[in-house]
């Protein structure tokens, strides 16, 4: 099939389909062709979000369901970047470190580690499939409509103290429960569907065995500190820290002796 007959069969809007095609090479338009003929999805509506690292598009299947398909760049992503978080990471020590190697690692990176955020129950979006540069997840949203993230959003006071709960178990459902750490949580990458909040973009997460999972841990609790001081919370690094350890006994698994 012919790059534009493949565009066709799955951007139905053709200003979408060409600046799809002016962002995206031939390997991952066949990589996304493979993706539609195992039925993960069946057309992409429309960008929901744009990044230097990946595009993520809504998409349906045959039966309308929603799908969020999110797409690595290979031509402009940060490989220097993406390296510094999967170097040290033992699940992904053979792979290789080409420009494409290192994208399609991040891919499954991306889709291990929100398997590991599900398996714990924390609240991030289920990974449905990964192959090469295409990560097909479930859809955050409603009616089509994609949640925003907590960046967008002015919550209300008491909107805020849940949600700095919410943020709170999470980090610690993640690093009792699997060891995870987010690595750059901050309100960016937190989205708000109703009253809940969904972790989202974990492909740089690390374990806690990273060489510098300390040095993510910590960020990730400092901005979060600092985004919810700025909105009226009476907290700080420290208290916020301590806040995650206490909620150890509740996620830890206890130790098989």
């Amino acid at each position: 099939m012919e790059k534009e007959d493949t565009l066709k069969t799955y951007i139905k809007e053709e200003t979408i389909r060409r600046i799809f095609a002016d962002v995206f090479d031939e390997p991952t338009i066949m990589a996304l062709h493979k993706t539609a003929k195992k039925g993960y999805f069946d057309v992409l509506q429309f960008v929901i979000s744009t990044g230097k690292e990946a595009h993520v598009y809504l998409a349906t299947d045959k039966a309308g369901n929603p799908r969020a398909v999110k797409i690595y760049k290979i031509r402009t992503s940060d490989f220097k970047n993406m390296e510094r978080y999967i170097k040290g990471d033992f699940r992904f020590k053979h792979s290789r470190r080409t420009k494409k190697d290192t994208v399609f690692t991040w891919a499954k990176k991306e889709f291990k580690n929100l398997s590991l955020a599900i398996s714990a129950k924390a609240s991030a979006p289920l990974p449905i499939y990964v192959s090469e540069n295409i990560l097909v997840m479930e859809f955050i949203g409603e009616d089509g409509l994609p949640a925003k993230t907590l960046k967008e959003t002015r919550p209300e006071k008491k909107d805020i103290e849940s949600y700095y709960m919410q943020t709170i178990d999470f980090i610690a459902q993640v690093f009792f429960e699997k060891e995870l750490i987010h690595a750059d949580l901050s309100e960016y990458n937190i989205l708000v569907r109703g009253e809940k909040l969904v972790f989202i973009d974990m492909g740089q997460s690390v374990l806690s065995s990273h060489p510098n999972a300390k040095e993510f841990f910590e960020r990730d609790v400092t901005n979060m500190a600092n985004y919810f001081s700025k909105h009226g919370l009476d907290t700080s690094f420290e208290k916020m820290l301590s806040e995650i350890r206490s909620k150890k006994s509740k996620y830890k698994k206890p130790q098989k002796g």
